[in-house]
This record gives C-alpha cells, sequence and structure tokens, in this order.
C-alpha cells in the first residue's frame, strides 16, 4: 500500500493553483488507503517534545498516585492497564491492549447547555505535573486548528464548498489521547492475539497522530489484505480519516482498520508514546452521505452523539 507524504506548506503559502494540487493528492491518498503522511503543518517540534515529556513524567509516577485520575474509556483522566481492547469493536474477544492513557480534551462552549458529560467531559489534570495541563492543552488548540484546515481541504478535494465539513465543528467533540505502551520487560510477553492496540477502525472524522518508531509499531491493512508497517517521518503527522468520515463521503474514502503491534522480544525495553488526536463533530451533527457520483454507499442518516457512543461501548473491557 502507498501512504503518500503530503507536504502542506503550499496550501497554506503557495499560490491560487497550489491548494486544487495538494487536495487532489490528498483525495487519491484517502481513496487508495486512507493514510497518509503531513509536513508543512506548522505546529512546532517543541511543543509536541514538550506534551510527550510531560507525559512521560506522569505515567513514570506510581499506580497508587496516578489511581484517583483513574477513569472508564470515552472519560477524562488516566485510563489505566486492561481498561480497553479494540479489536472488540471487530467482535472479536481479545485480552485487553498493552497500554495506558491519559485523555484530555474539548470543553461545552458558553451557550452549551444540559449534560455534556458525555459529549465534552470535564477535563482532569495531575496537580504532580503541573506542567502537563499548558503543554497538552496548547497542543490541542493546535490540533484543532490543523484539523478544521484538513476538513476544508476534503471539501475542495470533493469540489464542495470549503465549509461543508467545518459547518458541523463550531463547538466539536474532540479528544486528545496520550498513549504509552510499555516495555515487555514491564508487562510480561503478550498473549495470543493481545496487541499494543487491537486491530480496529478509528471513529471520528479525521485523527492526527504524533508517534514514535518502534519495533512493536503502527500496521496498517491493505487494500490486498495484508498487514504493513507504516512508514514514518519525525517532521511529520500521520493522519487516518474515521467511521465518521468515510460514511459521510458514501466510501469513497477508507475508514481503514489498523494496529500497534505488542512489545517485541528483539527490544524488550522499547517504551513509546503517541499523541492521538481524534476530531469528532458538534454534538447536534446529522451525518448523511454524500451523492454518487462523489460517493458510492449510501448510508442512513446518523446523529453523531448516538453513533459514537456505541462505537466507544464496544471497546470497554468489562
Amino acid at each position: 500500500m502507498s501512504i503518500p507524504l503530503v507536504d502542506l506548506e503550499p496550501w497554506f503559502h503557495g499560490s491560487h493553483a497550489d491548494r486544487p494540487r495538494v487536495a487532489a493528492e490528498i483525495d487519491r491518498a484517502l481513496q487508495v488507503s486512507g493514510f497518509l503522511l503531513i509536513t508543512g503543518h506548522g505546529v512546532p517540534a517543541e511543543l509536541r517534545a514538550s506534551t510527550r515529556a510531560a507525559s512521560r513524567r506522569f505515567f513514570a509516577l506510581p499506580a497508587n498516585v496516578k489511581q484517583p485520575y483513574a477513569v472508564p474509556v470515552g472519560g477524562r483522566g488516566w485510563i489505566p492497564p486492561g481498561a480497553e481492547a479494540n479489536g472488540y469493536s471487530e467482535g472479536t474477544e481479545t485480552p485487553p491492549d498493552l497500554k495506558e492513557s491519559y485523555s484530555v480534551g474539548s470543553d461545552p462552549a458558553p451557550h452549551e447547555t444540559g449534560d455534556n458529560s458525555f459529549w465534552h467531559p470535564t477535563n482532569v489534570w495531575p496537580a504532580e505535573v503541573a506542567e502537563l495541563a499548558p503543554a497538552a492543552s496548547e497542543y490541542m488548540t493546535r490540533m484543532r486548528a490543523l484539523s478544521d484546515e484538513l476538513l476544508t481541504i476534503f471539501g475542495v478535494a470533493l469540489g464542495l464548498s470549503t465549509d461543508h465539513f467545518t459547518a458541523h465543528t463550531r463547538h466539536p467533540k474532540y479528544t486528545l489521547n496520550i498513549n504509552r505502551y510499555p516495555p515487555m520487560t514491564e508487562v510480561g510477553s503478550p498473549e495470543t492475539g493481545q496487541f499494543r492496540i487491537g486491530p480496529h477502525t478509528d471513529f471520528g472524522t479525521v485523527t492526527v497522530l504524533d508517534r514514535e518508531p518502534g519495533y512493536g509499531g503502527l500496521q496498517v491493512f491493505s487494500p490486498e489484505g495484508e498487514w504493513e508497517d507504516a512508514p514514518y517521518d519525525p517532521a511529520a503527522f500521520t493522519v487516518n480519516i474515521g467511521d465518521m468520515m468515510a460514511r459521510w463521503t458514501g466510501d469513497r474514502w477508507h475508514s481503514t482498520r489498523h494496529r500497534v503491534l505488542p512489545p517485541q522480544a528483539t527490544a524488550p525495553d522499547e517504551d513509546l508514546v503517541s499523541l492521538v488526536f481524534f476530531y469528532v463533530t458538534d454534538s447536534d451533527a446529522r451525518i448523511t452521505s454524500l451523492e454518487p457520483p462523489i460517493g458510492r454507499t449510501s448510508y442512513p442518516e446518523i446523529l453523531a452523539p448516538k453513533y459514537l457512543r456505541e462505537k466507544l461501548t464496544a471497546i470497554t473491557v468489562g
């Protein structure tokens, strides 16, 4: 599978003719694999590094210190080891994923009323690592702006208005999952069928991933039915679309299965941290498939919160 690298610099700073060319590159990538790498995104390397470093300081705390921040999948705070099994989303019973996470995300808009406990849970920040809150908050601000820019490009790529998708992200739900994949020296040998993250597709519109390379790293399922190692570029983000965007485009674009391999015996000390930004929509968004000739399949309209809740419930252990 070809997972191309697309430079966004011409989109942001090139000529008027450059923007349709960049959009066409992204359209081709999402039709073929649903994944791409992007450079020229403007997110400072220093911010990525400081967010990851603060996260590592939290994960290094003793379990009893982290426990007060423990939450279930979909909550805000520490998601302990053993809480999540992404393979369940495909109907496959698997051992829990070999990871722990810290999850934060969007706040409700001032005008939003009622129960926001699902769409915008309250962020909880660890007092023991005071630097995590400002670093992760700035990182999320940058990720939201980049995600909206990608949705704008998506509109251009499909010959639609530039706000076709962003009209539904005025006050969106988004989540930053900071995933730590512990080394084999800590978790032991994986069980049969156990991964750092089991095979799955993402659920929302677009995912922006800042990852570290490793032997137990990201793999993507090719159209030929084979698992392939995802390419890595230290300056790039890995971008893919989720099930919601695939439905929205009538399956013109692919929400592609992927997984994170378990820790490998060849690298028993490998300890990785990924910053995973999941972008969804406003809480009242209704997702209607694009008709042919843009789309290829017509799905029934869905209400975003109901759809997402069902997906998250499916991967929660217990």
